[in-house]
């Protein structure tokens, strides 16, 4: 039952924010959050006792062998985990704005919420496809409705690519799905492995196309990435927050959940095709933010270049990649939504985004200086902050996979550095510009957003085990399928 309420409490909070539409949206919003990340916890802490997965099965379509299963592992909590710690920080960077008791903006957040939960959640393979389509449907809105310049047609071109491609995953799912065992064949996920493991390599070759297309335009992976700048900057903060920290997630997790366990052959055709693209994405992402004016499409830029890494690393299929990637999965998470949000403080206060009209913050807000350099030292993965732990995993098992890319990889580092350093060398010191003159204090409210997102970037870095602990024993049953 925990699962079930899990995916659907935010739903139904969600659906009453928009039907009702209370005056006090801010208080019920954060309130629904921190209960779901409460019973989100209680779960994680039963199957860390365990290292067993909690499952919930239900007959939904019989005829047709599909159900309303749900399974929380230590793959899939990793990211029920990030989506439950995350909303009520996203939720709380609206507190004493206009969008606070905006019953819809609240609502629509929620629903998406309730809709990546039941993606990571999902045991059947056509009720992920549910949710992996229905949280286009929240973030459309939010960024259409509140976006900013040329709103429509960038969320249009959005949505246009990611139906565009889960068209393909569709498809794939119905090729595998109607080659299951049985009268009524089966749309579980782990019915899935077994049957598409034993299809022909070129099968599995084409098959790994369709998925990956479909799964590298969400992320987004190099050059299906033309969407994404666009999309970051014109979304309101909270759908950039939501797109950057938790949606994009959805891709990375469904090449661990579907692609590499079902089509070993396939990623032996079309894998190492997969690396080179993705690392291209890290460095072309790198440069491109380093010319950068716009800080909040800097960061777009970065994010960008941080996922390719992500995808790199675990398309080695090695154990490493998979679990430095679902580190760097939440380590990125925590990092880009506080990153986003300093940006969106500056903005409230000076009308202004660009960098050359910025400078000399630190003499007005020394704690927003701090919190800022913290959260960008986690980005560009210096040791002892929650970045460089996911990044060193996933740059070794490159390195295992190949001395050549691992080396062409490795300048991230350095490429990351530059951008990050000269984002906070703009802002925050040099001196006091015409609109940061009058620059004010962070509030109690922006400080309880923050200070605790700084304190996650330290922790995850003095203590990575908890995390690669609770995840190892899913990311072994993964790997032991290739052998």
């Amino acid at each position: 039952m925990n699962l079930l309420f899990i995916l659907f409490f935010p739903l139904l909070i969600g659906a009453y924010l928009l039907i009702a539409k209370p005056k006090h949206a801010f208080i019920i919003s954060l309130s629904a959050t921190i209960l779901e990340a409460i019973a989100t916890g209680f779960l994680l802490y039963k199957i860390n006792e365990t290292l067993l997965p909690i499952t919930f099965i239900q007959d939904w379509i019989p005829e047709v062998g599909i159900q309303f299963s749900l399974k929380a592992d230590g793959i899939s909590g990793i990211l029920i985990g990030l989506c439950a710690l995350l909303l009520p920080f996203i939720i709380g960077s609206t507190a004493k704005t206009e969008k606070a008791n905006h019953a819809q903006y609240q609502g629509l957040m929620l629903l998406m919420q309730s809709a990546m939960m039941g993606a990571f959640l999902a045991k059947d393979a056509f009720l992920f496809y549910f949710f992996f389509e229905a949280s286009l449907l929240p973030i459309y809105f939010l960024a259409s409705k509140f976006g900013g310049e040329n709103k429509s047609a960038i969320t249009f071109k959005f949505l246009l690519y990611t139906i565009f491609g889960s068209l393909f995953l569709f498809i794939g799912l119905i090729f595998v799905y109607l080659r299951t065992p049985g009268a009524t064949h089966s749309a579980d996920i782990e019915t899935l492995y077994l049957t598409a493991r034993n299809l022909s390599a070129e099968s599995q070759g084409y098959l790994f196309m369709a998925f990956f297309i479909a799964f590298a335009i969400k992320m987004p992976i190099f050059p299906f990435h033309t969407w994404q700048p666009d999309t970051y900057t014109t979304s309101p903060s909270q759908g950039t927050m939501l797109l950057s920290g938790i949606m994009l997630k959805m891709g990375t997790y469904g090449v661990i959940r579907l692609i590499i366990p079902m089509f070993p052959l396939g990623i032996g055709i079309w894998g190492n095709t997969a690396i080179v693209l993705s690392i291209i994405g890290v460095i072309y992402g790198s440069i491109i933010a380093i010319q950068q004016k716009d800080a909040k499409r800097l960061l777009a830029y970065s994010s960008f270049a941080h996922v390719g890494l992500i995808s790199a690393g675990m398309l080695t299929q090695s154990f490493d990649g998979i679990q430095g990637a679902l580190y760097q999965m939440l380590s990125h998470g925590i990092n880009v939504i506080g990153l986003f949000f300093v940006i969106e403080i500056i903005e409230r206060r000076t009308k202004s985004r660009e960098l050359a009209q910025l400078g000399g913050i630190t003499q007005s807000s020394y704690a927003l200086t701090v919190c800022f350099i913290i959260l960008s030292l986690g980005s560009v993965a210096l040791p002892l902050t929650n970045g460089f732990i996911g990044e060193f995993i996933l740059l070794k098992s490159i390195f295992d996979y190949s001395l050549i890319l691992g080396v062409v990889a490795g300048i991230t580092i350095i490429l990351g550095a530059v951008y990050t350093l000269r984002l906070i060398q703009k802002t925050m010191f040099g001196n006091v510009s015409r609109i940061t003159t009058e620059f004010s204090k962070l509030t109690l409210e922006e400080k309880m957003v923050l200070i605790p997102l700084s304190i996650f970037v330290l922790l995850g870095g003095i203590f990575p085990n908890a995390i690669l602990h609770f995840s190892e024993e899913s990311v072994s049953q993964i790997t032991q399928l290739l052998k």
